[in-house]
């Protein structure tokens, strides 16, 4: 997916701005902006936490939709609620639907025939016409599968996705140097078929001389 860079990016600055790192409670789209050279930028620490400070809160705080179910339940939030607020974001930029629009519904129904893995097609923004990286979308979406995952031990770290979405941005990159390099190839064997074909007439047209003179010796 084309926002795949825009997702690392937001994680670098998650992982390492803060000093000492911090659980931020407030992950979601309107809380991630833009600068001028489409670098994110996270906004709104006003609910944030150093991840030393203690975690448990009488009152639930945060933006309905984001919030991980755990954390509703126990009052507990830990840097594993952050990461189910980031799968919810994953999952809105590939549906191109808020929380608020069922956005979490829709993604269970389609984890149902998808086992979590491939097969997400059926949930990526329609706005996008079908124009999209089939394998980039399943890895994107498999991760943001394990993000949300009810049990937050067996969701992933925020290093853990930095790494998937990195090695997803790599491919990508390869995969266009090596379609580069070949429509580059393509190219010179076109340029060298051209030559060949452009020096085919003058060959024929000396063959045809050729034969000109012997018949003129034969006639004498």
């Amino acid at each position: 997916m084309q926002n795949t860079c825009f997702m690392v990016n937001f994680l670098f600055i998650y992982l390492f701005q803060a000093v000492p790192p911090v659980i931020h409670r407030d992950i979601k789209s309107s809380n991630i902006l833009l600068d001028q050279s489409m670098r994110a930028r996270v906004a709104d620490f006003g609910l944030s936490r150093e991840e030393m400070v203690d975690k448990h809160a009488a009152n639930i705080r945060g933006t309905f939709g984001y919030l991980d179910p755990e954390y509703i339940s126990t009052r507990n939030f830990t840097k594993k609620s952050d990461v189910y607020s980031f799968g919810v974001l994953l999952f809105e930029l590939i549906a191109g639907r808020s929380p608020l629009q069922g956005l979490m519904e829709y993604v269970e129904l389609a984890a149902m025939n998808t086992e979590g893995k491939t097969g997400w097609e059926e949930i990526v923004d329609s706005r996008l016409d079908g124009i999209f990286d089939v394998e980039e979308l399943n890895e994107v979406a498999s991760l943001a599968y394990k993000c949300v995952n009810r049990a937050p031990r067996k969701r992933p770290s925020m290093r853990d996705i930095v790494q998937v979405l990195s090695r997803i941005l790599k491919t990508r990159h390869n995969r266009k140097h090596h379609r580069k390099s070949q429509s580059t190839t393509a190219d010179e064997v076109s340029i060298d078929m051209e030559q060949a074909e452009a020096k085919t007439p003058t060959s024929t047209h000396l063959r045809e001389e050729s034969v000109d003179s012997t018949a003129d010796t034969y006639e004498l």
